[in-house]
This record gives C-alpha cells, structure tokens and sequence, in this order.
C-alpha cells in the first residue's frame, strides 16, 4: 500500500474530486452507541465531510472534529451552517499522524475508520483514549479483518479486530472495555464493523 494515502494532500483531491465522498449520513455505529448518552463535550475524529460531528451537535453534544484535510473541513463547516449547528462544533486540521493528544478533555471521543497504518493508528488509538475524561466513552470502530477481499476498500494495512483494538488499551485505565463486530449492508455491500466501547475509570 502506498503511504501517499495517508497525507494531506491525498484526502484533499479525493474530497476535492466531488461535492461529497461520503453519505452525508452518521456512521450508523456511532449513533447507535450514542443515542441516549448524556451530551457534553465530544471529539470526532478524522471527521471528514462531518456528518457526525453535525450529528452529535444536534444531540446537543459541543464538538470538536479533526481531520487532515482541509478540504473536507472545509465542506464540513458549509454542512454544519446549512444544518443550523455551526456554533456548537470546532473543526481543527491535525495530522494525526503526529498529533500530541489532548488529555482527559472530552467526555466522549470517537474515531470512525481511521486510515492510519501502524504502528501510528496504535498510537493515536492510545492518546484518544487518553483525550477521554473519568467516566467519558472511547467508541472506535473500524473495518474488520473478515472483509478484507471483499468490496472496493483495500485497505489491509488499517483492518483490525475489537480485540486486537482492545488490546491496544490498558485494562487498568478502564471500568469496562466492550469488544464486538457488527454485521450490516454498506456501498460495498455486507461489511463488518469491528467495535470497541470503553469507559473510562
């Protein structure tokens, strides 16, 4: 796999390539795990078009949302005035490569596809989980290993499972550590969702 995927300049001509790369639709994990949760501050990472940083907005969530792309950000921004929620989101362009984490900040950080190749998406996975206040929720979710051949998305170098990612964390740090994948019908047809939940101690 080439790096060149993972860089600014990458993202920006794939989100500049057309007026929307995504669904303009919440990852349907994220709002099945947060709907209901008490709103405070959130983190959305690798926030792309933002449909979930919008998303959690307008949960009533105050948002900060990161990505490398400036393009995206960008787009985001237009999507979250027209949606009426600019006021409650901060977008930030990070390379999240090398981003130094913002500790125990945010009451819930979730991180959804990250295209990260290791070992950086280690990292990263430990300092979001670090971002997350006492008591707050670290929701990753990524591809699972099981739909490597399958589809149009060739990414093996940043498949993982929930326990591979659970892994990555440590137990101590944590009152209860929730691994699962999910099945469900996306652009490339059936995929899994490798889930993991924490909350923090």
């Amino acid at each position: 796999m080439s790096g060149d995927m993972f860089t600014e300049e990458f993202w920006d001509e794939r989100y500049g390539s057309e007026d929307r790369i995504w669904s303009g639709q919440p990852n349907p994990q994220l709002v099945d795990r947060v709907t209901g949760m008490a709103p405070g501050r959130a983190l959305d990472v690798g926030a792309g078009e933002g449909a979930d940083a919008i998303w959690l907005a307008r949960q009533g969530w105050t948002v900060t949302a990161l990505d490398v792309s400036r393009v995206a950000l960008d787009k985001a921004a237009r999507h979250a005035v027209e949606a009426g929620v600019a006021d409650a989101i901060t977008w930030q362009q990070v390379d999240l490569g090398t981003w130094l984490g913002d500790p125990g900040a945010y009451d819930l950080v979730s991180a959804q596809f990250m295209y990260l190749p290791r070992p950086a998406l280690t990292t990263l996975y430990r300092q979001l989980g670090a971002a997350v206040a006492p008591g707050g929720t670290l929701l990753l979710v990524g591809h699972d290993p099981i739909d490597e051949r399958h589809g149009d998305h060739e990414f093996p170098d940043v498949r993982w499972t929930g326990e591979e990612a659970a892994g990555w964390l440590d137990p101590s740090e944590w009152s209860s550590i929730d691994v699962t994948t999910v099945r469900r019908q996306g652009q490339a047809g059936t995929m899994h969702d490798a889930i993991v939940q924490a909350v923090r101690a």
